[in-house]
């Protein structure tokens, strides 16, 4: 054991000597300002020629009034990869929400009525959709979970089911983020 403080303090000089600062080094931006926090990582940046299309799948639901974060998710990935030299017009991404996630796209109205106060992803979800992320909910969870097309956030489509919307995007060219 007496080799312990000597293993300690090479792990420590090896993270230190990566640049990296632990969750004080998480900043949002530059598209999403409130939103998306993203770490640097020295020596790796993305061309600008690069091409994204991607769906990102989330079945879970936030806890009443708080922001999803698999919704985050897609503000970070807008975010880091402009931080690091891709053009926001050369993403294209999808929210495919199904599960107890499709409560978290329904109306502030709607959603008050459920819960007893604000929907905590309004925001987060009208600055996702203003840079052109589509959202589409499952209409199975949406029967499943009694909510209509109008109790739906202005904009969110509505597609069959969650399978179905990934096989369209897929057909699209759109891969999907397997987190």
């Amino acid at each position: 054991m007496k080799f312990l403080p000597s293993i300690v303090l090479i792990s420590a000089l090896s993270v230190s000597s990566f640049g990296y600062a632990g969750s004080d080094n998480f900043a949002a931006g530059p598209v999403f300002k409130n939103f998306g926090k993203h770490a640097p990582v020295p020596g790796v940046s993305v061309s600008p020629q690069q091409q994204f299309k991607v769906a990102f799948d989330v079945a879970k639901g936030a806890d009443a009034g708080k922001i999803n974060r698999k919704f985050d998710s897609l503000a970070r990935f807008i975010n880091m990869h402009v931080a690091n030299g891709a053009k926001l017009e050369n993403i294209q991404l999808a929210l495919v929400v199904h599960g107890s996630a499709t409560l978290d796209v329904i109306n502030n109205e709607a959603y008050q009525k459920r819960n007893g106060e604000d929907n905590g992803n309004l925001n987060l979800l009208r600055v996702l959709m203003d840079k052109g992320v589509r959202v589409i909910v499952c209409g199975q969870s949406s029967a499943a979970n009694d909510v209509q097309s109008d109790m739906l956030i202005e904009g969110v489509e509505m597609d069959l089911s969650a399978m179905t919307a990934h096989a369209r995007l897929s057909e699209q060219g759109y891969s999907t983020n397997p987190f």
